[in-house]
């Protein structure tokens, strides 16, 4: 039996893919955002300085347009630069090139892998003035989980963590780990960033995650939201 060749290697086509996939996505996000409402529902004293930006993992996919938000409120002069962490596997460089479309910067790593590293990193970007955004429960969960690498970041910086929400009217939900939302054309997207938390520096780290996993919660974003008046944007 003969076996013919692949027409292009694994290495080829993940080179293609590379090439290609960040731009598509791109184009999708576009799209979604333009077919959808919004409302974003930011405190703005809580971006007068640097910040820890948590979201959780399944609701990152429209996670850039709020950052063109906080961008806008930041104070004259401060660092715009906001660095997204993301996993060192192959997924993890699609992100990667997908954040420098919308202008965000990249850090590679996780919990799993690189995790110290990525904290030595992330420890110098925010002594340099800039901010991070990062999953807690990434890469690989479980689910709504908190992690402690951003609680770490803050407690050893000294930055306050903001608490980021996406919420969606309507949405389809994929049978992943992080039950992934991508929402659905002319559909209404809340996006939320709230007060910002810090820590006290002896505080243990679990008292300091359940801290963080509360002001995650969409309850808490339900109340709060009530007090900030809403930037409305789509038809």
């Amino acid at each position: 039996m003969i076996f013919k060749k692949p027409f292009f290697s694994k290495q080829t086509k993940r080179k293609i893919l590379l090439l290609i996939a960040p731009y598509l996505i791109w184009c999708v996000l576009w799209i979604l955002y333009c077919l959808t409402r919004h409302r974003f529902y930011i405190d703005t004293k809580s971006l007068h300085s640097n910040f820890v930006g948590a979201f959780w993992h399944g609701e990152f996919l429209m996670l850039p347009f709020i950052y063109k938000q906080l961008k806008k409120y930041m104070k004259k002069g401060q660092k715009k630069e906001v660095y997204i962490i993301h996993s060192q596997h192959f997924d993890g460089e699609i992100l990667a090139r997908l954040c420098r479309l919308f202008g965000l910067c990249g850090l590679r790593g996780s919990s799993s892998k690189g995790g110290l590293k990525v904290l030595v990193d992330s420890i110098k970007v925010l002594e340099s003035g800039a901010s991070i955004g990062i999953s807690p429960d990434g890469p690989k969960g479980p689910y709504h989980s908190i992690a402690n690498g951003c609680i770490a970041m803050s407690m050893k910086t000294n930055v306050a963590i903001l608490p980021i929400r996406i919420l969606f009217s309507d949405y389809w939900e994929l049978k992943t780990w992080d039950r992934l939302k991508i929402p659905k054309p002319f559909s209404t997207i809340s996006y939320h960033a709230l007060s910002a938390l810090s820590f006290e520096p002896n505080l243990p780290i679990e008292q300091a995650k359940t801290l963080l996993s509360q002001r995650l919660s969409s309850k808490n974003f339900d109340m709060e939201t009530q007090t900030l008046k809403a930037q409305v944007f789509g038809g």
